[in-house]
């Protein structure tokens, strides 16, 4: 059997498609994508407490720096096969090089779940390739437009998204105090993460049948490269596993990023920096088509490879 969370986000989906009235408050989905958010940063910044960050260097630098060459990559692709426009191609790219929380949350889970070995560090790998791959997209963007956006403001923009100031605040909080300083804290946010993850996905399962509602069968061409896409990045991710020589619950988690897109990071920041990119395309591939097809079918297959 799958991990209990599958059956929440799947019992999300069937909800949605049956036009229930089944319906998550905005409030409530407010408060769990933040405690969730604060909850897989404490995780990791407690596992990293008392590691030495420096031999880590070269690893997380070189997967920062696969975090920049995916969108890359990826744009052309979007620009001429897929055939979407100059600000479309880089708002799609810019979603497909960075990566989804949900898609992190449940890889963690499914690590713990099947026991396989996974380093402290494995948590940095979110925000090491979340981050580039938007101030990337951002800057050509700006290059392409002629806008004058300074790689400060871009930043700036960025680092002060929410997921990230949760993400990187509870790593910061987790490494300076550890285990015994969260004493107080830990049984109700950790004990609590697979009820805060179950809800999370009810809500994605809801949001998943929204944006599919109906299926714009005119952009056949994004959805096959949805459907393809993650295939071919958890590739190059079980490669890159294997360049670092990975445990296999890190390859799991480095696979599952890299085969997953941003739904919740990568809008805010492009909906803000290239008006005039349509959000509900990349949410469409990354969230009606990516996550799904990652959290119910994908990333079983993902751990069998990487397990061989």
């Amino acid at each position: 059997m799958p991990d209990i969370v599958i059956a929440f986000f799947a019992l999300g989906l069937i909800a949605g498609i049956v036009k229930s009235d089944l319906k998550v408050p905005v409030a409530i989905y407010e408060t769990l994508s933040i405690l969730l958010m604060l909850t897989l940063g404490l995780k990791g910044g407690m596992a990293l407490h008392g590691v030495a960050l420096m031999p880590l260097l070269p690893e997380l630098s070189i997967i920062a720096m696969t975090g920049v060459i995916i969108p890359l990559l990826l744009y052309p692709v979007l620009r001429h096969a897929v055939q979407l426009s100059q600000d479309n191609a880089t708002s799609v790219a810019a979603h497909y090089g960075s990566v989804s929380a949900g898609t992190f949350a449940v890889a963690i889970a499914m690590v713990e779940y099947s026991g396989l070995a996974i380093t402290p560090q494995t948590t940095l790998y979110l925000v090491l390739l979340e981050l580039p791959a938007i101030v990337t997209m951002l800057v050509l963007h700006s290059k392409h437009s002629g806008t004058k956006s300074s790689l400060l403001v871009i930043l700036q923009e960025a680092l002060t998204s929410r997921g990230v100031l949760l993400l990187g605040g509870g790593m910061i909080i987790g490494w300076l105090y550890g285990h015994s300083g969260l004493s107080a804290i830990t049984p109700v946010l950790l004990g609590g993460f697979k009820t805060l993850l179950a809800l999370f996905l009810l809500e994605m399962g809801l949001c998943t049948a929204k944006v599919c509602s109906p299926l714009p069968f005119k952009q056949w061409r994004l959805m096959l490269f949805a459907l393809i896409a993650p295939f071919v990045l958890a590739s190059a991710g079980i490669a890159l596993s294997l360049l670092l020589s990975l445990p296999t619950g890190s390859a799991l988690v480095l696979t599952a990023l890299m085969a997953s897109a941003s739904y919740i990071a990568a809008p805010a920041a492009i909906r803000s920096a290239i008006p005039n990119a349509n959000i509900g395309l990349a949410l469409l591939a990354s969230l009606g088509i990516t996550f799904p097809l990652n959290v119910l079918i994908a990333l079983p297959l993902y751990q069998q490879w990487i397990i061989g």
